[in-house]
């Protein structure tokens, strides 16, 4: 069994269906409505509800951020790699895919905020190593405010061999790293790529580096080399997100001309 915690996560995970609950405990203290709405909920799915104090939340979240809700869930299933080759629901097969691969990212909050960012982006699936990697806790899954409920991960064990089966189904390694020759936002993201976010401070492992097609880098103005992490996944996963959208969307029809010429309007005072 694992925990969650907090109102978005444990809203979420309701929503999604991803995990089957064992039972959720509120706080006797919090009446509200968005706390209303998780144990209307529960109650209509026929989940467990019991009301605890707040130290017991405390206790059971190890942390005071819980918001007046834990849920005790069973762990969740990770997907296989084949997976995702599969198109995401309600996304059509000729669809290119957008995946993102995490090499190595340790920081929960990291992990948690990129979650947040591959589901806003519309990511199709992401992928994590077993080892050397932050788990998918209830600190990752608070961080994500729940979008981790929603998104499509994989787990592999090595994350070379993972890029060079993407590769195999004509799916372009893109890693993002300071020395890259490419700016992130002269690649075309349209077609099948995955994008490939290195460790904190140490980027990505040479191996993996070199298993990449192409290399990105975000151009710095500043007197900082790089990026946190978990920001520069989201400037790259945004740009792809725009290039895609734009190339689904009609080309802007411009406005008609008038048929009489626009009487010019006096300003106040005039």
């Amino acid at each position: 069994m694992e925990i969650l915690y907090g109102l978005h996560p444990v809203e979420e995970a309701l929503r999604s269906g991803s995990r089957q609950f064992d039972h959720v405990c509120v706080a006797r203290d919090r009446n509200d409505q968005k706390l209303q709405r998780i144990i209307d909920t529960c109650r209509k799915n026929n989940i467990r509800l019991r009301l605890e104090a707040r130290e017991e939340l405390t206790r059971l979240a190890k942390t005071s951020g819980h918001q007046g809700v834990v849920a005790v869930v069973r762990t969740r299933e990770f997907l296989e790699l084949e997976d995702l080759f599969q198109a995401a629901p309600g996304a059509a097969e000729s669809t290119p895919r957008l995946l993102l691969a995490l090499d190595g990212v340790e920081d929960p909050q990291n992990l948690g905020a990129l979650l947040r960012t591959a589901d806003a982006a519309a990511v199709d699936g992401v992928i994590v190593t077993e080892r050397r990697a932050a788990p998918l806790s209830a600190v990752a899954v608070k961080a994500s405010a729940g979008a981790a409920e929603h998104v499509r991960i994989a787990r592999v064990v090595n994350m070379v061999r993972a890029l060079e089966q993407l590769k195999e189904r004509n799916i372009w390694c893109v890693g993002l790293d300071e020395r890259g020759t490419l700016g992130y936002d002269q690649y075309d993201f349209t077609s099948n790529t995955v994008v490939v976010l290195g460790r904190e401070g140490d980027g990505l492992h040479d191996l993996v580096r070199k298993t990449c097609d192409h290399l990105l880098r975000i151009p710095m103005a500043g007197r900082v080399a790089s990026l946190n992490v978990s920001a520069a996944g989201a400037v790259v996963l945004f740009e792809a997100a725009r290039q895609r959208r734009g190339q689904n969307q009609p080309s802007p029809v411009p406005p008609p001309r008038p048929d009489k010429p626009v009487k010019e309007r006096k300003g106040l005072g005039s």
